[in-house]
This record gives structure tokens, C-alpha cells and sequence, in this order.
């Protein structure tokens, strides 16, 4: 996969790129400011164009949220490339902007928080996820989320264990997966994701059921 990254800090933006080379992806570039990272994206050619970008949320000039604003930005105009953010914080409104967005985006979106980077496994799996054109939201989001409860519309309609299944489906996992860390059976996890594609008006869908039904659940954010 083609990577680009905007990460201010040297040694996690030479550790990340290390990494990802060495599971055969291409780090096109990597840069340390939000500004060079919109600049990279403003008329890029065809071979630099980044399949996935991996994305800081606090970076210079400002060093507030200026990669988010940035990630948001470049979502508008180049919708393919799937947005991996990368934050010590569970969330802000631009935050949820990106990822309430992502059903326009043919790009996948996620949000890890930075510690789960040291998780390479983890944070391998949100790569393949995002750069796929899937969710991933770190668990302690979720769970966060989840602790909040479904709070309005067809949310609060989900039982128990579908918002359990849910709140999986938000972190990237897929069926299988699921299965086996609820240790249900197959067939039992999938009458469940199908009663909240139901429950949440989904079933006749065109687009990315998982990912609709995911950012439903996130817009109780």
C-alpha cells in the first residue's frame, strides 16, 4: 500500500515508516507540518498520491488540532484516499466530523489512539482495515461510547448484546472475529448483524452496511 504520513515527532515518524517498510508497504513521503501535508495533496502526481494517510491530529504551525483540520480538508478533495488519525485524546468535533463523514468518501477512515501504535499488531490490523476502505475506532473510544449508552433514534432500539456486536463492528473486527471474542457462534453472530441493519433502516441499503451502521452508533458521540 502507499503511505504518506504527517507526524511531527521524528522518532514516532521514523518508527512508523520503519515499520510499515518492513510489512511491504511505500512510504511516499512524511512530513512534520500541516501545512506541508496540504501542500503535498494540492497537485500531487498521479504516483504520489498516498493510498492511506497516517495523520497526527496535534501538529505545527499551531500545534493544536491543525492535522485533523488538515486530514478534513484533504477528505473534501481527494475522498479515495482512506484517513488513518493518530491522537492522545479520545475525540473533539472535528473528530467526529471526519468520521460521521466517511460514508461520501470512498477512502476508509479511522481513529487510534497513539499508544495503540506500540501495539504493532493492533496497529497493523487498523492499516489493513482503513487502507481496505474500512472503519476502525480504537477500543477505548468505543468503549467510552459504549459507556455513554445508545442515547437517541434507532440506537436505542438495539438490545444489549447487539450494541456488544456493534461496538466490535466499530473497531474494524469482522464476523469472525467477533465470534470469537463474544464466543458465539457463527451463525448466531450474524442473526445479530442483521437485526441492527434492520432495527436501523439499513437492510436495503446500496452502500457499506457496517460502515453506516458504525457511524450511527458514533453519532452519539
Amino acid at each position: 500500500m502507499r503511505i504518506g504520513i504527517a507526524e511531527d515527532v521524528a522518532l514516532l515518524r521514523e518508527g512508523i515508516t520503519s515499520l510499515l517498510e518492513q510489512h511491504g508497504h511505500i512510504v511516499l513521503w512524511s512530513v512534520s507540518d500541516a501545512n506541508e501535508l496540504r501542500a503535498r495533496l494540492h497537485t500531487p502526481a498521479d504516483e504520489q498520491i498516498p493510498e492511506l494517510l497516517i495523520v497526527d491530529v496535534r501538529m505545527p504551525p499551531d500545534n493544536t488540532d491543525d492535522g485533523l483540520r488538515a486530514a478534513i480538508d484533504i477528505r473534501r478533495n481527494h475522498p479515495e484516499v482512506a484517513i488513518l488519525i493518530l491522537s492522545q485524546y479520545l475525540g473533539n468535533e472535528y473528530a467526529k466530523d471526519l468520521l460521521v463523514g466517511a460514508p461520501e468518501a470512498s477512502g476508509g477512515t479511522g481513529y487510534l489512539l497513539k499508544e495503540r501504535v506500540g501495539r504493532v499488531t493492533d496497529f497493523l490490523t487498523a492499516i489493513d482495515t482503513v487502507g481496505g476502505g474500512g472503519i476502525s475506532i480504537d477500543p477505548k473510544v468505543v468503549a467510552a461510547l459504549l459507556d455513554a449508552g445508545p442515547s437517541r433514534g434507532a440506537l436505542a432500539t438495539l438490545t444489549d448484546r447487539e450494541c456488544e456486536v456493534l461496538a466490535h463492528m466499530a473497531e474494524g473486527h469482522t464476523n469472525e472475529q467477533i465470534t470469537r471474542l463474544l464466543h458465539l457462534s457463527t451463525p448466531t453472530i450474524e442473526r445479530h448483524v442483521s437485526s441492527i441493519f434492520t432495527k436501523l433502516d439499513l437492510s436495503e441499503h446500496p452502500g457499506n452496511k457496517r460502515v453506516l451502521a458504525v457511524l450511527e452508533y458514533l453519532k452519539s458521540w
